[in-house]
């Protein structure tokens, strides 16, 4: 079985949206910025890291995230032509589907990361998407690595993404720093 890595960008005041999101800009105004590392980069080290992605065995979304993000991902999920399982993580399963989609969709947590790793095999598992989803998998104690991608960026409002922790500490080890003109990728294991 692959670990269960949460994988994010977020600016350096630790946001993973920018302010006012809705459906038109999913990742509020100029949150965009945030992939500008894995879209708009020619350093070979952040294509590199976007490849990796390509090569998961599952991804675990919120249902929030999966609503605004769907129009851009469409049927291919967030890995496009890869094609990865993705996992929703939903109390009811939308009307409108895409046709041929790569998503199935849980009722809980605990359901989404078993669907997730039977879908994976010995692949890893990627959480992507919102700070509340991130919040649960933690607090249960069901993540092995953060990766964070933090672009030199401040945005000053939107959604951050450790705010709903509690006063748990979760105790971290370093594990790698690659660091770009446009993010610098934070990887770290969860000592538990």
């Amino acid at each position: 079985m692959g670990k269960v890595i949460y994988d994010i960008s977020m600016s350096l005041d630790g946001f993973i949206t920018a302010a006012n999101v809705r459906p038109e800009a999913g990742l509020g105004d100029g949150g965009e910025r945030l992939h500008e590392w894995a879209f708009n980069s020619a350093d070979p080290r952040n294509r590199e890291l976007l490849a990796k992605g390509a090569s998961l065995g599952a991804i675990i979304s919120g249902r929030h995230n999966y609503d605004l993000a769907v129009p851009y991902w469409e049927a291919d999920g967030p890995t496009g032509d890869a094609r990865v399982p993705t996992i929703v993580v939903s109390h009811s399963v939308p009307q409108d589907i895409p046709n041929g989609g790569v998503y199935r969709f849980a009722d809980s947590i605990e359901a989404a990361l078993e669907k997730a790793q039977k879908a994976a095999g010995d692949k890893d598992v990627a959480i992507m998407g919102g700070a509340n989803i991130a919040a649960q998998f933690l607090k249960l104690g069901l993540v092995d690595e953060i990766s964070i991608h933090l672009v030199p960026v401040l945005f000053g409002s939107g959604i951050r993404l450790f705010e709903h922790l509690d006063s748990a500490h979760v105790q971290l080890e370093t594990t790698e720093v690659i660091e770009t003109k446009e993010a610098i990728h934070l990887r770290f294991r969860l000592l538990k």
